[in-house]
């Protein structure tokens, strides 16, 4: 990393050792400065993982929520359109829009007070469209910004 690399935040919802899903502020900045596809100039670019994964888009509808719940797999959540909140068993509440992304890890949670996982859904007016990024890695546990 240089002084000149991206630095781009992020937000990793997790699980932490006693079970409890949490949010922290991370940040991307392993970058390396090569062309993606020569003679083309180059670009920082960031490789942040070799594992399998599906990409899909989801819409969520003006006013839909998601009862507490834990995301299915790790998951890279990309807002394209609209905004949508998720809240962490420990009460930390995000809310996001285009041009913010989220890292949905919060498998193995354990149910406290009738929540495990997290709770999410629709800000506003209009629909949320979200692209998703499923890994089929296994989860992390019990550690924050698992992507630098």
């Amino acid at each position: 990393m240089t002084d000149d690399s991206p630095r781009i935040p992020y937000w990793h919802l997790w699980t932490d050792e006693a079970g409890i899903s949490r949010q922290s502020r991370c940040h991307m900045t392993e970058f390396e400065r090569k062309s993606m596809s020569p003679p083309a100039a180059p670009q920082w670019q960031g490789q942040k993982t070799r594992d399998g994964a599906t990409v899909f888009v989801t819409v969520q509808p003006v006013g839909w929520t998601g009862d507490w719940h834990e995301n299915p797999k790790p998951q890279w959540i990309i807002p394209l359109s609209g905004r949508w909140f998720v809240e962490a068993m420990d009460g930390t509440r995000v809310e996001m829009g285009p041009g913010e992304i989220s890292f949905g890890e919060d498998q193995n949670t354990r149910e406290t007070d009738g929540r495990k996982g997290h709770y999410s859904g629709t800000v506003g007016d209009e629909p949320c469209v979200l692209m998703i990024v499923q890994f089929d890695a296994a989860p992390t546990l019990a550690a924050a910004c698992r992507f630098r």
